[in-house]
Parts: C-alpha cells; sequence; structure tokens
C-alpha cells in the first residue's frame, strides 16, 4: 500500500521522514557511560528520554509468528512449577478428577486477560508499561508497572533457585561425590556450600541467556518445548513401567465433601488462574513482536491443553512413584534425585538438564522481560532491556536471597500468590478500557506525553483508581487471613477463594460503567493515530484526533512505516 498525494510537499515530507526511520539507528553520542543516548523518532516530549526498547516495536524486530506464540506458550508452561500444580489441588482433599477440571477450567480462565491484552501489544506495538497509559493515566500507570515489576523479581528469586536444585542433578549424575562437599558456610545463611555452587553455575548459565534480545528469542522457546516434552513423556513412560502402571491415585476418593469441597474446588481454580495473571497482564511486553496480529488469538486454543498436559504429568509420575519409593514426590527434580545407579544417574542427569533450560526460558518469559520492560519506562534515560535484565538478575539471583525465600514457610509462596488480587483488576481495567471504551482506537504518540490526552487529571484516570480499590478491597481480609490464618475475619475470607474471577470481572464491570456514566471525551479519538502526521485523500493531517478510516487490521499504515519499507528496498 502506497499514499498518493500529488503534492510536492508531501513528497518533501516522505523522503525526510525516511530519513528521520534511517537515522533511528544514528543515536547521539552521551556525555555520561550511564545516560543512555537519546532516540531519533520517538514520541516522547522534547528534551525527554526514551529509547528503542520502550519505543513502538521497529518493524525489523516484528519477526514472531503463531509459530513463535506456541513455543513461547510451551516455554513458558512446561517447569517445574506447572509440573507441581495439581499436587496441592489433590493435597487439598480432592480427587485427580477435580483437579483435572480445575486446571482445564483454571487456565481457561486465563485466556480472557491473555487475548484482551495480548492483542493490544499485537495491533499497536507497545509494551505493557506504555499500554496502561491509556487507562490509568500518565502518572498512576506507574502504580500497576511497579506492582508487576515487584511481582517479577520475586517470581524470578524463586524460578533461579528451582533451576539450582535441577543444575545438581546434572553434576552428581556425572560426580556422585559432589553431594558429599563439605559445607564451611554457617547454617545463619541458609545454604550450603554444595548448594551455593550449583546455584553460582546456574546463574551463570542464565545470565547470557538474559541478555539476548527478546525478539530473537524465538528458536531457544521452541529448542525449550521440544527438550521438555520429550524428557516428561519419557519420565511419566519409564516410571510407570517400573512401577507397573501409574499406582493408585486413580482409585483415591475426596477427604472433603458438602459446601468446604465447593469452596476448595473454587479456590482451586482461581489460583491456578492467579498464578497466571501476571503474564495476562504484561502479554503485551510479548505480542508487541509479532508480525500478523491474529497469531495472538490462537493462544486461546494451544496455552490451556499446554498448560493442562504438564500437571497431568504430575500427577501421573507422582502416583508411580509412590509405588517406587513409598511417598508421593510431586517435585520432577526431587524425583531425579532417588534415581541411582548408571542409567539411574543417566536419567537424572537428562532431568536435570530439562529443568535447567526449562526454568531459564520461565524465567526469561514470564520474569526477566516484563521487569526489564518495566524499569525501561520508569527509567529510560538510564535503562534499556538488556541493562534491566542485569539489574533484575542481580537483584533476583542474589539480594533477595532466593534460597531463604524458599526455605521459608509457605505463609510467604501464599502472599506471592496473593498478588494476583492487585494484578486481576489492573488486566481487567487495561483491557476493557482497549475493547469497550475506546473501541481499539488509540492514539500512539499520546502515549508517551506527559501533556497529551491521556493525561487525564493530573496524570491519574479516578475511574481506573476507582475500579481498583473497590476491586482489591474485598480481597484483602482473605489474604491477611491466608497469610496469618490465626487472625479470623469471619466469612468475607471466601472471595478471597475467588480472587481472581472477582478481581477480574469486577475491575471490567466497574471501569465500563463508570466510563459509560463519566465518559473522559478527550481521550477517544475515531480511529488508532499511529503517527503525529499522516496522509488523507492527499492532505497531511496532523495529530489532532483524526485519521484514516479502518480496516480490518485495525488501522492504516503510518507514515514512518511506509516510508521505512520503501526506503529498505
Amino acid at each position: 500500500m502506497a499514499f498518493t498525494t500529488g503534492t510536492a510537499s508531501v513528497t518533501t515530507y516522505l523522503h525526510r521522514r525516511a530519513e528521520r526511520v534511517k537515522e533511528h539507528v544514528k543515536q547521539k553520542k552521551s556525555p555520561s557511560g550511564w545516560v543512555l543516548p537519546k532516540q531519533t523518532t520517538t514520541f516522547t516530549d522534547e528534551g525527554t528520554w526514551s529509547n528503542v526498547d520502550s519505543d513502538v516495536t521497529p518493524i525489523d524486530r516484528r519477526i514472531w509468528s503463531t509459530w513463535t506464540v506456541l513455543g513461547f506458550w510451551f516455554s513458558d508452561a512446561l517447569n517445574a512449577q506447572g509440573w507441581e500444580g495439581a499436587a496441592s489441588i489433590i493435597a487439598v482433599g480432592l480427587t485427580w478428577r477435580e483437579a483435572l477440571y480445575c486446571l482445564i477450567i483454571g487456565y481457561s480462565m486465563v485466556i480472557i486477560p491473555l487475548v484482551l491484552n495480548g492483542a493490544i501489544g499485537a495491533h499497536l506495538h507497545v509494551n505493557f508499561a506504555v499500554a496502561s497509559r491509556a487507562s490509568f493515566g500518565f502518572y498512576l500507570s506507574r502504580v500497576a508497572v511497579v506492582i508487576r515489576m515487584i511481582t517479577a523479581l520475586f517470581w524470578h528469586a524463586i524460578q533461579t533457585y528451582t533451576g539450582s536444585t535441577a543444575m545438581t542433578q546434572i553434576i552428581r549424575a556425572i560426580w556422585p561425590s559432589y553431594l558429599n562437599i563439605p559445607n564451611t558456610i554457617p547454617a545463619s545463611v541458609g545454604i550450603t556450600s554444595q548448594q551455593m555452587c550449583s546455584h553460582v553455575l546456574f546463574w551463570s548459565l542464565q545470565f547470557p541467556c538474559l541478555l539476548i534480545p527478546p525478539h530473537k528469542l524465538r528458536w531457544f522457546f521452541v529448542f525449550k518445548a521440544v527438550i521438555v516434552m520429550v524428557t516428561s513423556v519419557a519420565v511419566v513412560i519409564a516410571l510407570c513401567v517400573q512401577a507397573g502402571g501409574a499406582g493408585d491415585i486413580w482409585n483415591q476418593k475426596a477427604t472433603v465433601t458438602g459446601s468446604t469441597k465447593n469452596w476448595l474446588i473454587l479456590s482451586s481454580m482461581s489460583s491456578i488462574t492467579g498464578s497466571w495473571i501476571t503474564m495476562g497482564t504484561n502479554i503485551p511486553d510479548f505480542t508487541r513482536y509479532l508480525k500478523k496480529s491474529n497469531g495472538v488469538y490462537w493462544q486461546a486454543l494451544f496455552m490451556p491443553f499446554v498448560a493442562s498436559l504438564i500437571g497431568i504429568f504430575g500427577i501421573i509420575t507422582a502416583s508411580a512413584g509412590k509405588v517406587l519409593y513409598g511417598t508421593y514426590i510431586w517435585d520432577p527434580v526431587a524425583l531425579s534425585a532417588q534415581w541411582d545407579g548408571p542409567s539411574g544417574r543417566c536419567g537424572a542427569f537428562f532431568v536435570g538438564l530439562c529443568w535447567v533450560v526449562a526454568q531459564i526460558g520461565t524465567n526469561i518469559s514470564a520474569n526477566v522481560i516484563s521487569c526489564s520492560n518495566d524499569m525501561t519506562t520508569l527509567f529510560p534515560k538510564y535503562i534499556n532491556i538488556r541493562r534491566g535484565a542485569i539489574i533484575t538478575t542481580v537483584i533476583g539471583g542474589w539480594v533477595m536471597v532466593p534460597w531463604k525465600i524458599i526455605s521459608s514457610a509457605a505463609s510467604l509462596l501464599t502472599f506471592m500468590s496473593s498478588l494476583a488480587i492487585f494484578l486481576a483488576p489492573i488486566c481487567a481495567i487495561i483491557g476493557a478500557d482497549f475493547w469497550i471504551v475506546k473501541k481499539r482506537h488509540i492514539d500512539i504518540p499520546s502515549l508517551y506525553r506527559r501533556h497529551g490526552i491521556y493525561r487525564y487529571e493530573g496524570g491519574c484516570n479516578w475511574r481506573a483508581a476507582v475500579a481498583f480499590l473497590i476491586s482489591i478491597a474485598p480481597n484483602l481480609p482473605g489474604m491477611v487471613h491466608a497469610v496469618t490464618p490465626s487472625l479470623s475475619v469471619g466469612t468475607i475470607d471466601h472471595i478471597y477463594d475467588i480472587s481472581f474471577m472477582w478481581g477480574f470481572s469486577s475491575g471490567f464491570i466497574i471501569y465500563c460503567t463508570l466510563s459509560y456514566f463519566w465518559p473522559a471525551t478527550e481521550t477517544l479519538v475515531q480511529s488508532t493515530i499511529y503517527d503525529e502526521v499522516q496522509v488523507v485523500d492527499g492532505v497531511l493531517v496532523y495529530n489532532n484526533g483524526l485519521a484514516p478510516p479502518q480496516d480490518e487490521k485495525f488501522g492504516t499504515k503510518s507514515i514512518s512505516e511506509e516510508t521505512a519499507e520503501t526506503s529498505s528496498v
């Protein structure tokens, strides 16, 4: 598609825009080694900083396909925590059938925010932190960004130390005496010398992987999907053959009945969904790299299947392990620790390798990239995605002392899961704003301007603030009770049992209702605006809320995109 103008001025403008696109990589020299160079094609206000990682995704970085998204979900879903997902459901007294229902329904509910918010990145090519400004306001959006960033740091710490335990299996499979390394670290530190060695090795292996630009990671996701699936299936088959079947878990009865059982089912569904709401919130950080926007909708088909499959593997191997080892072992790494002898250590090596790769992939996809994007948007003058990745892995891998997080009581992990009560309304408000309130029409340049149309009042959209507070308030007593069971809060804690369902639905409905009766008319545009200037019927139309008619793919190309393609030819 090309613009037909018939005017010399338009031709001159197009040439100038093409030159600006070429200068995108010719950044100014910075007077300080810590200050990042300014970009020449950014939409930010004059004199303020941005960089290519927080800017609209350049065309040459939009290289993800539908198959990349499939590989991404295999990468993110296939992790040790997903393997153990069904364990907690069965542990509270439900059967494997009920656990399976909870897995499938819980993962299916995740699809709603994944598709709603994933479409924002796919169509607008901006990250979560920038996209949130359209609904929360330029400054209030930073609250949502900080909440998501803190969540990513904690989970990065947890996933990193889990990877360290897998590294132990790789090393002890080759050198069994590795487990006998004398401990010289005081007990107060919370880690042994052998565990510290594994942690250093895993962190050092993971570090260079985190520095790879996100748009170049698609083949890593495919590699992880293959190695984890092959190893997982092999473990299931091997244990079932040795145990003479899958064990007695298929015959187990529920240990709870009545209303207690009903609330447990609802709570389990909400927990499964809540553990994934972090991805539902920042999914634009990844879908911004899609070449074609329809790739974002295919995840609705294969994500629940992939995520449920790894939980089923966990149920089967734990039951077969009960026959072999006399107890249920839900952790796949702990399961491989039971294997001795040449063949057993060989199996332990491949299981360890599998989960080392799995944890690195999960850290990249779920934690490091999201946290780096958040830091990039908050501090664009000093931080880009690479620097953000370094800061994230240093804080998460060392400063937060992950081995103490893992070893502390379950209350801390319960608290981490409870962060879903904050993230559910955030992703609901962002999705409701894009699809219902603004009808998918966004002024992209204004997302980068302090005094653009998304400033609202003082940089805060009070509608989003009210919807957020109303959504989280009823969940707070239940969260307090979950972290400190000795505190009684009455029956209101049942709302916490359905924290995701309440948080998402209430945030969505309340925000739409407030926006309907008290609309922020200054933020509504006729169609998506992709650049400062566009050409309509041979006339330059400036960024004042007017734009060419939409097509079925959410808008026409901007001049900067068109000239970039023309200049590249």
